[in-house]
């Protein structure tokens, strides 16, 4: 085997650096800090390059890099790569995920209990020469109610050291069964509202997306008691930092601690600066040695395996998927993503199990990558696009306690092959099922009710009475509010009775149109969907 020559270029673990020397099928260049124009010069040499967060991979160098076949991010973060242009020249990127799982966590607990005792403001005052005990007096975690919210890796880790300090843990997480929770040792929410309302402190660690996006925003943060102490260590966003402004300004939280912000570095003129009950630290989450040694090794041992045998892992663009596979079964990732997708936004929360039936054709190729799509698509709005893949998707879905079943069906429908998606809850139970028509995705089936929609865009979900002019006021909502009907689809049960229409759109409508929607005298439901 022709040697696979590997460009180091942001710093990372000199152990990792060690093992990449000493692999006898590798050419290992180490540029530390390699300037854009000489990376540009120099990518056609390389068949793998690892970075960190200081180089940048871009659509320019990746038109360069005509033997590049992998890239590694030694950490979670690929911001400084160009997923789509890797995607489209064939280039897998691979990051490292759970390297950095314990620093995260102890970080976030150092956090609240510096939160906890005002240990950074007495530090400050010791050194300035000041002794003041009784202005630092703090509080104990001891008894006290923790909530979190996002229950993966980091999660589960914070949870575990609040638990050995004496305190009651509450977690909200969408997809942390009730099994899952149990085991945990945990007391579920079912909402961010149930679980903040009682906390005495609260940590976050969910991926930024956009339905997380200003979790705690200015409504939330009025529900919480009035020394409640808030952590964040996971993404900058999460929280609405001028409602968290307003708060600290009136005295309706007990203070702040962050690592992350929505703007990095936050400006001179910061304004959460001026109170004496905030902590901040400059994004240092990841930063220990054993972290940084932890993601050095495992990204050093990612891009080795890749090159020399084709082992995928922690892929964020890719599946491991050989050419001829992917002809045949590509048009079904599509298909099944899709319904994943879909499913994931109108199923209940807690889901518990995920059943994927094939029937007819489909059922005779080699489903588990299609089962992954599926996967995928149902767990991206946890954990976000980039953070979900078709290798790592089945220990997500293991680490959310969510049981995931593949079978197989005697197709007797009107339909030569169809994929099923069935989610089931604590007390509910979704199902989408969908085929092709001419290579193109399409849902036929929804909880049971004949549809016939592409499986593609925006889509309109309303459950309503089949009235006179229904029909028709809902075109006059969606004109009024400028979003224009691609497709309409009607199911109805009888005349007069229940009915389910299903809209195409070109373009999402905002909240408040769905909840003008949802006050039509006969609309008992308005969903929007994004496939």
């Amino acid at each position: 085997m022709d040697k696979k020559t590997v460009l180091v270029a942001d710093p990372i673990s000199p152990v990792g650096i060690d093992n990449l020397l000493a692999d006898p099928d590798l050419e290992v260049d180490v540029r530390i800090g390699i300037s854009p124009e000489d990376l540009l010069a120099d990518a056609a040499q390389y068949d793998g390059i690892i970075v960190r967060s200081q180089t940048k991979i871009t659509a320019e160098v990746l038109e360069k890099a005509k033997r590049l076949q992998a890239v590694g991010r030694a950490g979670v973060g690929v911001d400084n790569i160009d997923i789509a242009a890797a995607s489209d020249r064939g280039v897998v990127v691979m990051n490292t995920p759970s390297g950095n799982t314990i620093s995260t966590a102890e970080h976030a607990f150092t956090l609240m209990m510096s939160l906890a005792r005002r240990i950074p403001q007495a530090h400050a005052s010791i050194v300035e020469g000041r002794w003041e005990r009784k202005k630092f007096q703090g509080v104990e975690l001891y008894d006290k109610t923790l909530a979190i919210l996002g229950m993966g890796r980091i999660g589960t880790e914070f949870a575990r050291r609040a638990m050995a300090f004496g305190m009651r843990v509450v977690a909200y997480d969408p997809y942390l069964s009730a099994n899952r929770a149990r085991l945990l040792r945990v007391e579920l929410s079912n909402t961010v509202e149930e679980a903040i309302r009682e906390a005495d402190f609260i940590t976050m660690h969910m991926p930024m997306t956009a339905e997380t996006q200003h979790m705690l925003n200015a409504e939330r943060i009025k529900l919480l008691k009035p020394d409640c102490r808030i952590v964040n260590c996971a993404r900058g966003g999460l929280i609405d930092e001028q409602a968290l402004l307003e708060a600290l300004r009136e005295e309706r939280i007990g203070g702040v601690a962050l690592d992350v912000f929505e703007v990095e570095p936050p400006a001179a003129d910061y304004e959460l600066l001026q109170f004496p009950n905030v902590v901040f630290t400059p994004h240092l989450g990841a930063s220990t040695d054993e972290a940084q040694e932890n993601v050095g090794i495992e990204i050093a041992q990612t891009i080795a395996s890749y090159l020399k045998d084709g082992t995928v892992v922690n892929s964020v663009n890719m599946p491991s998927i050989d050419e001829k596979t992917l002809g045949e079964i590509g048009p079904y990732l599509k298909l099944a993503e899709s319904l994943g997708r879909l499913l994931s936004q109108t199923a209940p929360s807690h889901a518990e199990k995920l059943t994927i039936t094939y029937a007819g054709k489909v059922s005779e190729l080699e489903t588990s990558l299609i089962s992954r799509a599926a996967l995928s698509g149902f767990l991206q709005k946890t954990f976000g696009k980039t953070g979900v893949n078709y290798i790592n998707v089945p220990g997500l879905a293991k680490n959310l306690g969510l049981e995931v079943a593949e079978s197989t069906a005697t197709n007797s429908s009107e339909y030569t092959e169809v994929i099923s998606l069935r989610v089931k809850g604590e007390s509910l139970t979704r199902e989408v099922v969908g085929t092709l028509f001419a290579g193109v995705p399409r849902i036929v089936r929804l909880d049971g009710i004949p549809v016939e929609v592409k499986a593609e865009g925006h889509l309109l979900m309303l459950r309503n009475t089949d009235t006179p002019g229904m029909i028709a006021t809902i075109g006059r909502i969606l004109g009024d509010h400028q979003i224009n009907i691609a497709h309409m689809f009607l199911s109805r049960e009888t005349a007069g009775g229940q009915a389910l229409t299903v809209l195409s759109l070109d373009s999402r409508p905002e909240e408040s149109v769905l909840k003008e929607l949802e006050d039509v005298s006969g609309i008992k439901g308005a969903t929007a969907v994004d496939l």
